[in-house]
């Protein structure tokens, strides 16, 4: 079994490698996201609360939030593993992790695994970004240009670049990023489960090394 936290800023490949993860070793992943946007449109007793945090533009609260991922945890398709994306984001959220686990779940982390990129290359990955409005499909000015230079499909149309893959923007992502996952590689290094995973290189060298990390 693989109960797996995956660490790594925005642009790093998480979303690649989990993947090729769930691919070969049958486990699901759990972002913080889905999992809120499930339970909200469930309206469940929890996913009701947190519906009314973020109508009124609030962030759910820790409390709610590790209370979803306990029922998440519990459901059957968790029992062969899993991938956590997005979460813990804070000590406080490991630790109530960790708790939850060993507790009414009875399980533990296996792996914590740190996709470690420069703030260069994330730069490069998302201010390069553009989307089509005709298709929404996601070029790259550099590794996946259009046919006509900032053109959609159509020729016409000009691609845009959406708030979230600007410089600036990226470059706000990636502080607060640094300081919660400099905090969690703390909290997890003594445990002897913290994995730091180059990922500069290709897609598939990556994989090699996690498969390594995980066998």
């Amino acid at each position: 079994m693989k109960n797996i936290v995956f660490l790594g800023p925005p642009g790093a490949g998480k979303g690649t490698q989990s993947a090729f993860i769930i691919r070969d070793y049958g486990v699901v992943q759990i972002s913080t996201g889905d999992m809120l946007r499930a339970a909200v449109k469930a309206g469940t007793p929890l996913g009701k609360t947190a519906a009314e945090f973020m109508k009124e533009g609030k962030l759910v609260t820790d409390d709610i939030i590790i209370g979803l991922m306990n029922e998440r945890l519990s459901e059957p398709d968790c029992k062969n593993g899993f991938i956590l994306d997005g979460f813990p984001r804070t000590i406080a959220q490991a630790t109530a992790l960790d708790a939850m686990l060993s507790g009414s779940l009875k399980t533990e982390l296996t792996h914590i695994i740190s996709l470690e990129v420069p703030d260069e290359y994330i730069v490069d990955r998302i201010s390069g970004r553009r989307v089509s409005p005709v298709s929404g499909k996601i070029y790259h000015v550099k590794y996946d240009p259009p046919a006509v230079e900032g053109m959609s499909e159509d020729g016409k149309t000009p691609l845009i670049q959406r708030d979230d893959d600007k410089e600036e923007t990226v470059l706000k992502r990636l502080s607060v990023f640094h300081e919660q996952a400099d905090a969690l590689k703390g909290y997890y290094r003594p445990g002897g489960k913290l994995h730091i995973v180059d990922g500069t290189k290709s897609p598939e060298a990556v994989y090699g090394e996690i498969k390594g990390i995980l066998k």
